[in-house]
């Protein structure tokens, strides 16, 4: 191997496992010696240690296929195209291929994380309900600590937010039904939208935001602190350990925040009644527990359990799929 003026001549006839660390070496003590196209006139043979060495070179000089390669021979030519790195673009995406196979790697890699998501979920069910009653396996006060955190500190923020919105579902369905004498019919909207779906929605989204983006992130910290290797090594099980309790914690905080949702939801609007409809609060009253059914309670309520499920299952699976350190 020699170097003449911006080519790389590669002399020997033979290119595999056994010359490669030799001329690799070669290569890295030449230092900043450099070369924009390597001639392989004399090359006659070249293996797959070949050519990843010499796809290496040229993705560090940076050179198309056509550019860096010179004369090589029909043999060599098709073993390099066999091996060839694909390229990327500006926008970071690979070049080459074709649609098919990209599809099926973007498959493939959801079809891998849908399982992993899915193993991550079983067993934070499996642990959670063998806890319920198997309370020695769990740190003491550890429940208690993250309902502390999940659900009475989040309490503000819920009531405050539950306030607003049954204000302006009061006063924008208020301004409308007034029209036609159909003022009464604000409690109805105010009652069954809170109960059935703005409760549950606001309070999920509201936790999602504050609790599941901080258990993703105290998750993710332990795990690239190597704190849940500690825990394996001590024969402790990282979700049993870890994540149980917040599950077993957001099953019955949940639940409450959106109780305390609908009341507030509903008490707003029972304000703007009397206010702007010169509806009693007496009458308010008696209108809500005639028009709600223990149905609309049943489905509030059982969707504040499905959304508080889900929080948990995708914040545990962000956090102990991070890696890469703070960054990750």
């Amino acid at each position: 191997m020699r170097i003449e003026g911006s080519h790389l001549v590669i002399t020997e006839s033979l290119l595999d496992r056994t010359t490669v660390p030799e001329l690799y070496g070669d290569v890295k003590g030449a230092g900043e010696a450099s070369f924009s196209a390597v001639d392989l006139s004399n090359l006659q043979s070249i293996d797959s240690a070949g050519a990843a060495f010499l796809e290496t070179l040229r993705k560090e000089q940076g050179k198309k296929p056509e550019e860096f390669y010179q004369s090589p021979n029909e043999q060599v030519a098709r073993t390099l195209e066999l091996f060839a790195l694909p390229e990327e673009d500006r926008s970071g995406r690979r070049r080459g291929g074709n649609l098919f196979v990209w599809l099926g790697g973007r498959a493939y890699r959801y079809f891998d994380e849908m399982k992993s998501f899915l193993i991550i979920a079983a067993n934070i069910f499996i642990w959670s309900a063998t806890d319920i009653v198997r309370t020695r396996y769990r740190r003491r006060g550890e429940v208690s600590k993250q309902a502390n955190q999940i659900g009475i500190d989040a309490v503000p923020i819920v009531g405050l937010l539950s306030l607003i919105i049954g204000l302006i579902l009061a006063l924008q369905s208020a301004s409308q039904l007034r029209q036609f004498g159909a003022g009464i019919f604000v409690v109805d909207l105010i009652a069954i939208s809170m109960v059935r779906e703005m409760g549950p929605m606001i309070t999920s989204i509201l936790i999602a935001g504050r609790s599941g983006s901080a258990i993703a992130a105290e998750i993710a910290t332990m795990k690239v602190t190597n704190e849940l290797d500690a825990l394996k090594i001590m024969a402790l099980e990282p979700v049993r350990f870890v994540i149980v309790p917040k599950a077993l914690a957001i099953s019955f905080c949940l639940p409450l925040l959106v109780g305390i949702s609908i009341i507030v939801g509903i008490a707003a609007g029972m304000i703007v009644s009397f206010l702007y409809l010169d509806i009693s609060l007496l009458t308010f009253t008696n209108q809500v527990f005639e028009v709600l059914k223990v149905n609309d309670l049943t489905v509030g309520l059982g969707k504040s359990f499905f959304f508080g499920w889900v929080i948990i299952f995708v914040s545990s699976y962000y956090g102990l799929s991070t890696s890469g350190g703070a960054e990750g």
